[in-house]
């Protein structure tokens, strides 16, 4: 089992960016998030575990293409970048209801310090992108014989 440090303030940041979620999708033109066509901002949903060998990210991206996604990491945070382009532009008076969002994203993830950041393999198929970051192996003892004098 890998142990990480505790971080006090990990659901109030949580709770902060359902709130931020909110007020962009009700209150588009305040917030400046207003797009062209449907309005509101998105963000993948997202599965992180953990193998004996790997730290896995699956992130569900459908309606995405591989050169409009950015993986990067930097000071041990990875980061998740990408954007839904409109697919067609169709007027607003013909829509029934309109939920898929569109526009941009970015996600961010604090790694243990138990992984190797430049070791990150990332595939992406069927509109699921997984990112598997390797562990760094653990120091085994190592037995040292005692001489008697």
């Amino acid at each position: 089992m890998m142990l990480t440090r505790w971080d006090p303030f990990r659901d109030l940041t949580r709770l902060q960016d359902r709130i931020n979620r909110l007020f962009d999708e009700s209150f588009p033109a305040l917030t400046g998030k207003e797009e062209e066509g449907i309005l509101g901002t998105w963000s993948p949903d997202v599965d992180i575990y953990e193998t004996d060998k790997a730290v896995v990210l699956k992130a569900d991206l459908p309606g995405i293409k591989k050169e409009d996604l950015s993986v990067e990491v930097k000071d041990n945070v990875l980061t998740l970048r990408g954007e839904r382009k409109f697919e067609k532009e169709v007027k607003r008076d013909n829509y029934y209801r309109a939920e898929r969002a569109y526009g941009s994203f970015q996600r961010a993830f604090s790694l243990p310090a138990t992984v190797k950041g430049d070791k990150i393999k990332a595939k992406f198929k069927n509109g699921v992108l997984e990112i598997e970051i390797p562990k760094i192996e653990e120091a085994k003892p190592k037995r040292i014989a005692i001489d008697v004098e």
